[in-house]
């Protein structure tokens, strides 16, 4: 995510770390090279401008802090003025009415339909709302059956009416269906073009018209840069929308949408999508993405995710065995399996601080645990309980079921040992103090 941006950025910062103080003159180069970076990563020239012109008013007229270098006050300088062109804190959304009624926009391949479930998934597990979900793409069939796949998957009712070419009409009646199953939340599909035009302006702004909607979200394929700011501008005329959504976050991303559009739209971002994965879904933090793209990664968002995952009582019982020195392949395969529900492996590592930059040209798939749980399935209900019990011939035999060499089965018997070992030292830490465990 934003790779390219962050690593010019870290360049720019290179020209004043060492210094020591911030000057006019030391300062000159950064500003450029941070104005530069900006505009490389489709940022319009004249935001990039502006920005880094209060970058250079702050820098200067910050107070010299001896425990700071000049290097770090002006990363923090940046970050802070990140957040603010993002928007500065998260924004509300506006789930209130019966039913509340969420219209979403876009042009056709921006992510609109795979959007509409995971926002549909997002309410229905994280807020406990019941989602109806509307068909309302009169033109495109396809667009009708994905989101019925969609709607199974995450098992939320979808209303369509095939054969009816009125848009107004359908959102209209999904209306009344949602009310008569008592559905509280109502989120309408609307059809795209692959580029603005009159047709589709109208439509949208009719159904707005006609339901008078709680929020209305533009969805924007970030992968797009500035040319999706100039298309949001153009929706924005019109509809008057109350959000954007980012998707596609996990491509290949140059950063101009996350960062230009709230300053052209002056409407925050609410959502960030990423994967095709139905709980892919992110509330926007314009603080945590701009540390990201600063490389501190996002340490908060990644305990929310774990904090997801986590059960207390588990939690307890796997403590007591640790505590004993009885953690077992059955409990490490059961904690691969809470770290496989958190998200994509690889996005989750670059929220750890330091991480990102280091694994940003490896190719970390979802299924890098695919051959340790293949190695732990093979063996005996026994053998998982009792490591001890693994003797070569043992060995022999789980190599040879999981398709694994037994240099490798070897390597990873070591890792546990040690990862146990580490386990150990922590049983003499005082009760509640030993990391993730505890009282909180």
């Amino acid at each position: 995510m934003f790779n390219s941006l962050a690593e010019k950025l870290e360049t720019a910062f290179k020209n004043i770390k060492g210094q020591g103080r911030i000057t006019e003159l030391n300062i000159a180069n950064t500003v450029k090279d941070i104005r530069r970076a900006l505009v490389d990563a489709d940022v319009n020239y004249k935001i990039a401008k502006e920005f880094t012109e209060k970058v250079k008013e702050e820098a200067l007229g910050a107070k010299v802090l001896t425990a700071v270098n000049p290097g770090q006050q002006m990363i923090k300088i940046v970050q802070d003025e990140l957040t603010s062109l993002m928007g500065g804190t998260e924004s509300d959304f506006n789930i209130t009415g019966n039913p509340a009624v969420i219209l979403i926009a876009g042009l056709q391949g921006s992510g609109k339909t795979t959007f509409s479930g995971k926002l549909a998934n997002y309410l229905k597990t994280k807020k406990g709302k019941s989602p109806l979900l509307v068909a309302a793409d009169i033109y495109r069939p396809a667009a009708i059956d994905q989101l019925k796949v969609l709607g199974s998957q995450i098992n939320v009712d979808v209303y369509s009416e095939p054969d009816n070419k009125d848009a107004v009409a359908i959102a209209q009646n999904a209306i009344r269906e949602a009310k008569s199953k008592n559905k509280n939340v109502v989120i309408i599909d609307t059809a795209g073009r692959l580029a603005v035009d009159e047709a589709m302006m109208n439509e949208v702004a009719n159904i707005k018209a006609a339901l008078n909607p709680t929020e209305i979200l533009f969805v924007v394929d970030s992968m797009t840069g500035q040319d999706a700011v100039n298309t949001a501008a153009a929706f924005n005329e019109r509809l008057d929308f109350s959000g954007v959504v980012l998707t596609k976050l996990d491509g290949d991303t140059r950063g101009g949408a996350a960062l230009s559009i709230k300053y052209t739209v002056q409407k925050p971002i609410k959502f960030a999508s990423n994967g095709e994965k139905m709980d892919a879904l992110d509330v926007f933090y314009p603080e945590r993405m701009a540390q990201r793209i600063l490389g501190m990664g996002d340490i908060v968002s990644l305990v929310e995710r774990a904090q997801e995952q986590f059960d207390e009582k588990e939690a307890a019982k796997l403590e007591k065995k640790i505590r004993k020195n009885q953690f077992d392949f059955e409990d490490f395969r059961t904690q691969l399996q809470q770290i496989k529900k958190m998200g994509n492996l690889k996005d989750l590592m670059g929220m750890i601080p330091g991480v990102g930059k280091q694994i940003k040209d490896i190719d970390i798939k979802d299924d890098a645990f695919k051959g340790i749980e293949a190695m732990i399935n093979s063996m005996t209900p026994e053998e998982r309980h009792n490591p001890d019990l693994i003797n070569p011939s043992r060995k022999n035999r789980i190599a040879k079921g999981s398709g694994k060499d037994l240099n490798e089965l070897n390597q990873f018997l070591k890792q546990f040992e040690q990862m146990k070992g580490m386990m150990k030292m922590m049983n003499k830490m005082p009760m509640g103090r030993m990391p993730g465990f505890g009282k909180k």
